[in-house]
């Protein structure tokens, strides 16, 4: 790399983009860009498997611990203060490297995506539908408005309906309409995805979820309520903080938080797997390659 070209560590969770990133930072003179939405939260550690402070080898990381968990995280948001943030680090001669798995976070950052206005009266008409009617209701008022996005959005994904809803009215225009514009990435970023075998994601994930409700998750749920955790629109949904809620809410027993969770995770997995494979700009590395670091560099020499 013979100018200072940003580098994204992207993929499915669990499969060791965390270890990778922080590997090529140390190794290229990079600081990290954290591209997970919710580990932008502070205090939400144990459930978004964020990387110790003692455990960062002394390299910056940037977007991390930005949010109180009562506000709201957004994509444009996120856009803003990652791209000044990348542009920083570029001036000042160091690698930029992009790590984390949030499938819009990271379409905003390295595309071309000017996002719709938003307006918080029509905003919160939607969410008031969720909240009072639920999922059904709004999945029935997107197709009515915008049958195309109603069938690309999950219909388990209540935000994205609303934000899909608010963009129509707001707009008048189809939700496609505000697409990004795909092409060569922002900044000449090479795009690196990580992922495993099947199975042994699975397996790891596993881990992982049991680690957390071993490491205190339900505590680290606990505390949150204290600073408005449930007052929240975005971080109270986080796979796991979810679930552990509905336990303290007497909803469900601990066996059966951590089973959701451990479901939510893969099937967080299965679609941004699908996603990320769309994105021909992408080369594809195995998380369990032994030689997975010296391969990486190797390749970003020769591009």
């Amino acid at each position: 790399m013979d100018a200072v070209r940003p580098v994204a560590i992207i993929g499915p969770t669990a499969t060791g983009k965390s270890e990778l990133g922080l590997a090529l930072a140390e190794r290229l003179g990079g600081e990290v860009v954290n591209i997970d939405a919710m580990q932008q939260y502070r205090g939400m550690d144990i459930g978004t498997a964020k990387l110790p402070h003692d455990e960062r080898r002394g390299i910056a990381h940037h977007r991390l611990d930005v949010l109180d968990v009562t506000e709201t995280a957004t994509v444009a948001n996120y856009q803003r203060d990652a791209i000044a943030d990348v542009e920083d680090i570029v001036r000042r001669g160091a690698v930029p490297v992009i790590v984390g798995g949030s499938m819009m976070y990271i379409q905003s950052l390295l595309d071309e995506w000017n996002f719709p206005a938003t307006d918080p009266d029509v905003r919160g008409k939607w969410e008031a539908v969720l909240t009072e009617q639920g999922l059904a209701a709004v999945h029935r008022a997107l197709t009515g408005a915008d049958p195309e996005a109603a069938a690309s959005i999950l219909p388990t994904d209540g935000r994205r309906m609303v934000r899909a809803l608010e963009v129509v009215e707001l707009t008048g225009q189809p939700f496609a309409a505000s697409a990004p514009t795909i092409g060569a990435p922002r900044w000449g970023t090479v795009i690196i995805g990580v992922d495993r075998d099947t199975d042994e994601l699975d397996r790891r994930i596993e881990a992982r979820t049991e680690h957390m409700f071993e490491a205190g998750l339900v505590e680290e749920v606990d505390g949150l309520i204290g600073r408005g955790l449930r007052d929240g629109v975005t971080a109270c949904r986080a796979i796991g903080y979810a679930q552990v809620l509905a336990v303290i809410d007497g909803e469900y027993d601990l066996a059966h938080a951590q089973e959701r969770t451990l479901i939510g995770t893969r099937r967080y997995v299965r679609r941004q797997r699908s996603w990320f494979r769309r994105d021909a700009r992408v080369h594809w590395v195995d998380g369990a390659d032994p030689d997975l670091v010296p391969a990486t560099l190797e390749f970003l020499e020769s591009v």
